[in-house]
């Protein structure tokens, strides 16, 4: 069993839910990402990802890009997953809800790394074909979600 610990990415950069969405489009273009967590402190508040930006925001014309803050276009109801998980098990997990990445916390809550299904894809080349088929899965197109802040 191959876990989370593994292959996760660590020292994760953070955002605030104070900072401004052009700051959080200025460090993923830096970072070259496309989702960044969203703390206060250390503790994982929401994530947000260029899509929130656009689609939550420039889209629906809610915002000032200069002055409208993460809290306003991030993802809340954040799916997260622990160092100890079973890859295997978040691979899964990430198929089901239709997510790239997860964020990895402690107990409580706090801000440790994140995974991602390129992470996954590269701790074992040779045997790739979960992961083909789980993001074959992810890709689906799911029904529009006009209902606001849920995935990540």
């Amino acid at each position: 069993m191959t876990t989370v610990a593994e292959i996760m990415t660590r020292g994760v950069r953070s955002l605030t839910p104070n900072d401004t969405v052009v700051r959080a489009a200025q460090v993923m273009d830096e970072l070259n990402v496309g989702v960044l967590p969203v703390c206060e402190g250390d503790k994982l508040v929401g994530m947000v990802t260029d899509r929130d930006i656009v689609v939550r925001g420039l889209a629906q014309e809610k915002f000032e890009a200069k002055t409208t803050r993460l809290s306003d276009v991030m993802s809340t109801n954040v799916r997260c997953v622990r160092e100890g998980d079973d890859v295997d098990d978040v691979l899964s997990r990430m198929a089901e809800q239709q997510i790239r990445r997860m964020p990895v916390v402690d107990e409580n809550e706090r801000l440790i790394g994140i995974v991602s299904l390129g992470d996954i894809a590269a701790k074992d080349p040779d045997d790739n074909v979960d992961v083909a088929m789980s993001l074959g899965d992810i890709s689906t197109p799911a029904e529009p979600d006009r209902g606001g802040k849920q995935k990540n």
